[in-house]
């Protein structure tokens, strides 16, 4: 078991609540942030689903976003985003449009149709339910929220996959400048550690004794490359995060960040981006923090990366999928 290493309700303004359905093996996280916050996107894999995510592009109206959703049930879990809407409505959040105050919340999803049940997914409610449940302690991590459903090492099939989940992680670059994040891993490939290069999760093959070991994707996919590549899209994945500072960035500068934090995938995620995968990073800013992006955005890898590792050393076994903790 990892130790702690802190978690992205360390930024000051965020909250996170999770919310799921275990006998379907599916959830949504939310990461509020109700007083606003710059907000960015990265999406690099080509199969993603997303909601109002071209709003944190620069030159678009809308300045600062008041919660992302991170949610399963593939394009049926944006559904989720209406209950987060409804919250912040009620509360009186959003942004001011003269005759009402409309919440701005991005959302992106992760593929888990193919675990637990395919006909029930995240929905209004469950979305709700996880703003009721957000708090400004360390989130739960592993196969909960968003995680519920996920895994990873599937070029081979779900029989062959690893539990994951979802985790968090945050770094004091200096006193009173953080940078932290919550990451969905539910990615086609494995998960390596950049500490040593091994593969931490993934395609899970028995050997000669019976014991678990994990194939190299790489090398699986080197062994298909003379058949029809779509012998493994059928199944869909997606690492799905966000990256967080209490460093006052424009939308120009938390754009760059999310941009960078994508290194952290690349270095923990083997094969990353890849079309079977829709791979998506948010950025918020909150605070007042002179900072350079460049730095913002070296530690935002970093943070993604160690939450990438949490996510599958605290999942659990569901749906006879078994988690790292069952295998060792």
């Amino acid at each position: 078991m990892m130790k702690d290493q802190g978690s992205i309700t360390d930024i000051p303004g965020i909250l996170v609540g999770h919310a799921q359905d275990y006998e379907a093996v599916t959830g949504c996280t939310v990461i509020l942030c109700e007083a606003g916050a710059v907000g960015g996107i990265d999406q690099r894999g080509g199969a993603p689903g997303t909601r109002e995510t071209d709003a944190l592009q620069p030159m678009h109206l809308v300045q600062k976003v008041h919660a992302i959703l991170l949610t399963g049930g593939s394009a049926f879990g944006l559904d989720a985003a209406s209950g987060v809407v409804r919250y912040l409505e009620e509360k009186g959040v959003g942004l001011d449009v003269g005759v009402t105050r409309v919440p701005i919340v991005p959302a992106a999803v992760l593929f888990d149709l193919n675990i637990g049940s395919a006909s029930r997914r995240p929905d209004a409610q469950m979305g709700y339910q996880a703003c009721l449940n957000a708090t400004s302690t360390h989130p739960e991590e592993g196969s909960i929220g968003a995680g519920t459903g996920a895994t990873v090492g599937k070029i081979l099939g779900i029989q062959n996959a690893v539990k994951s989940g979802i985790g968090t992680a945050s770094i004091t670059i200096k006193e009173g400048l953080l940078v932290a994040a919550i990451v969905a891993v539910n990615a086609l490939g494995d998960v390596i550690d950049p500490n040593n290069s091994r593969i931490k999760a993934g395609v899970r093959m028995p050997n000669e004794s019976g014991k678990t070991e994990f194939a190299d994707t790489l090398q699986v996919m080197k062994n298909m490359a003379s058949s029809n590549h779509l012998a493994f899209g059928r199944h869909s994945n997606t690492v799905i995060g966000v990256v967080a500072t209490n460093a006052k960035m424009d939308k120009e500068g938390i754009n760059k960040i999310a941009q960078m934090a994508q290194d952290g995938l690349a270095r923990t995620i083997r094969p990353a981006h890849s079309m079977v995968d829709g791979d998506t990073i948010f950025s918020l800013s909150l605070g007042e923090q002179e900072a350079d992006v460049n730095t913002i955005g070296a530690f935002a890898a970093e943070a993604f990366s160690t939450a990438t590792l949490r996510a599958v050393e605290m999942a659990t076994t569901l749906a006879d999928i078994p988690a790292l903790i069952d295998l060792y």
